[in-house]
């Protein structure tokens, strides 16, 4: 097939053309005129099955011929004259050894990192074990490097790369990955030099950026029937640029490094790599234009040399169009909107970006028009349906069991299949309102078992779910494989349910996924050593996330989603590639705990810049396509975004040629993006809907509250339409699901503490000690609040103003003391026929036989002022009182009524009974209550709130926001 040659064989492709497609069809060509077994006779090696899938089915297209010997790069081992070399260990099992000695070294050396990196820590260090074995690089190198300047850092990680020793000079039974490749890549390197083949050996696409792949593609180059096949060659590099690029510190972020690397190692001149076929790229402008763009940084001088002899640009742009979008959301409009117009002109086109967010978007937005494109990354396994149920499984043993983990899980779709769903379901929802009602905050046995009795719930479901939803924490350490054990017959029996059918948690292709990682870690668990629930969810978590699903849906045969790895092996009519700013593409290069880039450079390691260098060659491949879309936001998550260096080099060269109308060129670019900006806008945009006025509606008389509590008028004074809410349409705020040790809860307690406190102390005024009351307190508070951290503190704050209390309590016993707690009080406002109704927290009777209402405050006590104008509550129960409105109590005077503050500090607010006397207050509420009784008085939302700041609960029902305080109110006639 190739012409005898002393010198290594090297041919390119250039950017922007198919590379498959031109690869077979130079095999077709230089195969023509040769019998047919020729062909047969060619082993073809590429380096990914992606490439080797699209290479068969072009074959398959035609003409009809012999297919060549088809492999790649990691198949080389499945020889039979290489089969003597065991197979590699699993990564899974050295990634549970590097987690079990990474764990050991944080438990004896704590101040060497935080317990909860102990993932990422491992994670690093088997990926930096198998860049040593990939790039054949010993411990002891790296051992032997000069860190006089960085000795502290160093020492540190030398603890950590200490534990790489055992694993990278390993003998022939225990070889990872990269360390069997390499040696079958040696072994057969040796072979070679005794017996070289004869046939043609190609190596096609790959640009040997690990070591192993390099070595591999210096020993096929210099085969007598050997060849490599480069893709994205630039054929319109000067020599000088070429010469420049040897210094990898400096280059190693440039699309065409690792080629001028290959040319050093073969002794090649540029002018030495042939063409592999004569077939010219789509668009040859456009290479010299984005050639001249990308050059290194420190010769960006011949923009002014060589960009004068640009004279093609408007051929060179005619098919790039630039979007730069205001947000994420319309840069992700404009291109489904671009791809819906490709879908129905017929056109192949693919979005290229590693944006998972952006793909996510351009998806969504295509599922309006019923557009499913084929998305070759799929979906993350612990984001789907079994892999977020597993991880909601794993976390019942990490912490106690609360209302929303147990929803969570009982509203999962895999959660209790079967035909008795439905049920489970209509349970579920009672359940959910009976948590929100009643709590508790962490149900149990004995609070579902109530449930189920209150709610009347069959008895093989309630069993069902304290059985496996109950009491499933584990403190303790147990061994990974008793962990794998326990999440999969958990989470079986929950996907099972009540019925006893079979659960779907296996089912589809995510289910299947999802039970290989739980198989495979089941398999190498005897590896994993002893470990916490939490340590087990966080590894579960990270085996999931390095899994991938796609959706069985039937795609979109012509629209395509692509990262950069499936772009190198695909072709399509239009590239869109997305998300041009820097962090996206190129991505921001991972930090390195261990070795800095001199430090890599210096033992043989990759440079950080790799992947860079990696993603430039990508841009510069795909931009050279037919047709191109250049898009990026300009600003994300409200702030300004940069533009990817590439984008910024190609723009600012472009408007630095004006006189070849390179600003012309760039202007045109801008426009055409525009348009389709302008178009995704239109799409977008919705009429105008009218803002809400403020509410103040009059419902008919009849239908007015007749009955209220003392605290409401409170709430009658300042946000009449909360009463309306809440009697009229007899609307309640649901509850909250989470609960929380909140300020109501807080209130509950503390009164309940002072009530038995001051109880008990009436029977035994000895008990009136500081101790008594905080040994009631702390009782109290194990009883009711089930957080630990808000008992503490709870319990401070109550001995903090312990003292002070029990001085004011001994002063008010000194006058007679406590009758009456939680005593209940009504009061009929004749003639209005209005029921007030209240219960006052205590009442004392003084030595002269007059009434001492108390108020327990654990909030901010009203002042004087705020009580005679807004909250009347002591006020109203001090008139009611007069008026014989405490249940079992006749009329009586009251002398005195007080809030009683029990927050950060113990502070009384008396009420201002000589300013307001009862006969005053009792005129003023009934003058309050005849008003809203009549039918031209409307209920106004936020009439008179202390603060515009104060948040009522029915304010997303006045539409509050679409109006504020200035806003006049708007009487609405109800019937």
């Amino acid at each position: 097939m190739f012409d005898p040659s002393t010198a290594p064989r090297v041919f390119a492709v250039p950017p922007g053309s198919d590379f498959p497609k031109a690869l077979v069809a130079g095999l077709h060509s230089r195969s023509t005129g040769q019998p047919p077994e020729a062909l047969a006779r060619v082993q073809l090696v590429v380096n990914t099955r992606r490439m080797a899938r699209r290479v068969r089915d072009l074959f398959d297209k035609g003409p009809a011929c012999l297919l060549p010997r088809l492999s790649l790069v990691t198949d080389l081992g499945e020889s039979i004259n290489l089969a003597q070399i065991p197979p590699a260990i699993p990564a899974l099992r050295r990634r549970l050894e590097l987690t079990q000695l990474v764990s050991k070294l944080l438990e004896q050396q704590p101040d060497l990192a935080a317990r909860s990196s102990l993932f990422d820590l491992s994670d690093s260090l088997a990926a930096l074990i198998d860049e040593m074995q990939g790039e054949g690089v010993s411990p002891e190198a790296i051992r032997q490097l000069d860190v006089s300047d960085m000795s502290g850092h160093w020492a540190r990680a030398q603890a950590f790369i200490g534990i790489a020793d055992r694993f990278v000079d390993t003998g022939d039974n225990a070889l990872d990955a990269q360390a069997r490749q390499r040696r079958v890549v040696e072994n057969l390197i040796a072979r070679w030099q005794v017996e070289p083949p004869q046939h043609p050996v190609i190596l096609a696409g790959s640009t040997g950026s690990r070591g192993t792949t390099l070595m591999l593609m210096e020993a096929i180059a210099r085969l007598p029937q050997g060849a490599l096949i480069l893709p994205g060659y630039d054929f319109d590099q000067p020599d000088a640029v070429w010469t420049r690029l040897d210094e990898a510190l400096t280059s190693e972020d440039h699309p065409q490094y690792r080629f001028r690397k290959l040319m050093t190692m073969l002794d090649l001149r540029p002018d030495q790599i042939e063409r592999w076929t004569r077939d010219a790229p789509p668009s040859a402008p456009r290479n010299r234009l984005v050639s001249l763009a990308l050059r290194p940084a420190p010769i960006t001088d011949a923009w002014m040399t060589e960009g004068p002899q640009l004279t093609d640009l408007t051929e060179a742009t005619a098919d790039l169009t630039l979007v730069e979008a205001q947000s994420p959301r319309s840069e992700a409009l404009a291109i489904a909107l671009r791809l819906r117009q490709a879908a129905e002109t017929g056109q192949t086109a693919a979005l290229i970006t590693p944006d998972r967010m952006l793909t996510r978007q351009v998806s969504a937005a295509l599922d309006r028009w019923n557009i499913t494109p084929d998305d070759s990354a799929g979906l993350p396994l612990q984001l789907s349906p079994p892999g977020r149920f597993l991880r909601h499984v794993a976390g019942l043993f990490t912490r106690r069991l609360d209302g929303e983990a147990l929803l969570t899980l009982l509203k999962h779709p895999l959660c209790h299949g079967g035909d008795e769903r439905g049920a489970h379901l209509l349970h579920t929802r009672d359940l959910e309102l009976d948590l929100r009602r009643h709590g508790p905050p962490f149900p149990d046995g004995p609070s579902l078992t109530a449930f189920a009795i209150r709610k009347e719930v069959s008895e093989g479901w309630i069993q069902w779910l304290i059985r496996h939803f109950c009491d499933q924490q584990i403190s303790g350490e147990l061994p990974l494989s008793e962990w794998v054990t326990r999440l999969r017959r958990l989470a079986e029996a929950i996907s099972t349910g009540s019925s006893g059918e079979s659960g779907p948690i296996w089912d589809k292709n995510a289910g299947q996924k999802a039970l290989a990682v739980l198989t495979a870690l089941e398999d190498e668990s005897g590896h994993g050593g002893q470990m916490t629930a939490h340590d087990f969810a966080d590894l579960l978590g990270a085996l999931l996330a390095g899994e991938e699903v796609r959706d069985r849906d039937a795609p979109h045969p012509r629209i395509m989603i692509w990262g950069t790895l499936e772009a190198r092996v695909q072709g399509a009519d239009l590239l869109i590639l997305g998300g041009l700013n820097e962090g996206s593409w190129p991505e921001a290069p991972a930090p390195d705990p261990w070795l800095s880039r001199q430090m890599r450079n210096k033992v043989g390691l990759l440079l950080p810049e790799r992947r860079i260098g990696l993603s430039a060659h990508d841009f510069q491949q795909a931009i050279g396509a037919p047709e191109v879309w250049l898009t990026r936001a300009t600003r994300s998550d409200d702030a300004e975004t940069v533009p990817s260096r590439w984008l910024n080099r190609l723009t600012n060269l472009l408007q630095g040629l004006p006189d070849q109308g390179g600003r012309t060129a760039l202007t045109k670019m801008r426009d055409r993006g525009g348009q389709w900006l302008s178009w995704s806008e239109q799409l977008e945009h919705a009429p105008e809907i009218k803002a809400a006025a403020r509410p103040s509606p009059r419902p008919p008389v009849a239908s007015r509250p007749r009955r209220l509590s003392v605290t409401e008028i409170k709430r009658l004074i300042r946000d009449p339409y909360a009463i309306y809410a809440k009697h009229v349409l007899r609307l309640k705020p649901l509850d909250p699901l989470v609960q929380a040790p909140d300020a109501l809860l807080r209130g509950i307690v503390i009164h309940e503490i002072l009530e038995h406190f001051v109880k008990d102390s009436v029977l035994d005024t000895a008990l009136l000690n500081r101790e008594n009351f905080l040994k009631r307190a702390e009782m109290l508070l194990d009883q009711h609040v089930a957080w630990p951290t808000a008992r503490k503190l709870w319990l401070a704050r109550l001995e903090r103003i312990a003292d002070d209390f029990l001085a004011a309590e001994t002063a008010r016993r000194g006058d007679g003391g406590p009758v009456a707690f939680e005593a209940a009080m009504k009061l009929v406002l004749a003639p209005l026929d209005v029921t007030i109704v209240g219960r006052a927290d205590r009442i004392d009777l003084n030595t002269r036989g007059a009434v001492r209402l108390i108020d327990y405050k654990t909030g901010t006590a009203p002042t004087e002022s705020q009580q005679a104008k807004f909250d009347k509550q002591l006020l109203i129960e001090a008139a009611m009182a007069e008026q014989g409105g405490i249940e079992g109590f006749d009329p009586l005077p009251v002398a005195e009524a007080v809030f009683i503050g029990m927050g950060g500090s113990y502070k009384e607010v008396p009420a201002p009974l000589a300013k307001e006397p009862t006969d005053k207050v009792l005129a003023e509420l009934k003058e309050l209550i005849s008003a809203y009784l009549e039918p031209d008085q409307g209920f106004s939302s936020r009439r008179m709130l202390h603060k515009d700041t104060d948040i009522g609960d029915y304010d997303h029902l006045a539409r509050f926001g679409e109006w504020d305080r200035t806003a006049e109110t708007k009487p609405e006639d109800l019937s």
